[in-house]
């Protein structure tokens, strides 16, 4: 199987059948949008139809406006179809997120170059939700609570050792996050050993919500972290 065959085996597979605290609901766009799945195996056979190994990136879980629409961690639908060159039809989205990594990806050579060595997805590899007071549905990140992380911590080992199996890279693994999330994969690998090496980098969010005006810093140092592996 090449790469790109098993990453859309994972997807397609990725079910959580566990009990989840009050109030949080799981997001599995591979099982809710059937659109999602044409647009998910168009990417990867675009960019992932081969036999190369590459260096994982774990962000934190899906969001609504990113992979929660297209099946493709950090990629709106606007990145979707002026960089990949990939149709959607519905909704616009747009993720902040997904604008840095995009630039940052143009920096370091462009999309093919890119997901030639390295290939993105989640901690936690389906996102959730929660209902702020008035009926509005917000991004919930499996750490927000110490009850969803322990209910989805199994689902989180077993389906990054999935992921180890597709044949990526183990001297390096990056995590976008330097809080909680790097924080929590420290200490997960310390138990399960997947990598030699974690490199956190800020996460791309934080960036754009915090330190926008000083974007071509961050964007360097991410270039520059990528480029101390290959």
């Amino acid at each position: 199987m090449t790469f790109a065959e098993k990453v859309i085996q994972f997807n397609k597979q990725l079910d959580f059948d566990g009990k989840l605290p009050d109030g949080i609901r799981i997001m599995n766009p591979f099982k809710e949008n059937p659109q999602v799945n044409v647009i998910m195996e168009q990417f990867y056979k675009k960019y992932y139809d081969d036999n190369n190994r590459r260096h994982l990136i774990l962000g934190i879980n899906p969001g609504r406006f990113g992979s929660g629409v297209t099946g493709i961690p950090f990629t709106d639908s606007k990145r979707l179809k002026s960089v990949c060159k990939i149709d959607y039809a519905g909704k616009e989205t747009h993720e902040p997120s997904s604008v840095f990594v995009y630039e940052m990806i143009d920096a370091f050579g462009g999309p093919d170059y890119f997901y030639q060595n390295f290939y993105i997805h989640s901690i936690c590899p389906l996102g959730f939700t929660s209902m702020k007071p008035g009926g509005r549905e917000i991004n919930y990140n499996y750490y927000d609570s110490p009850a969803l992380t322990a209910a989805v911590y199994d689902f989180i080992i077993e389906n990054i050792w999935k992921q180890m199996d597709m044949g990526v890279n183990t001297d390096t693994c990056f995590c976008f996050g330097n809080g909680k999330n790097e924080k929590f994969l420290r200490k997960l690998n310390d138990k399960e050993h997947f990598f030699k090496n974690i490199i956190a980098l800020e996460h791309p969010r934080f960036i754009m919500q915090y330190k926008a005006r000083s974007k071509d810093v961050y964007i360097k140092k991410y270039i520059d972290a990528f480029n101390s592996v290959l």
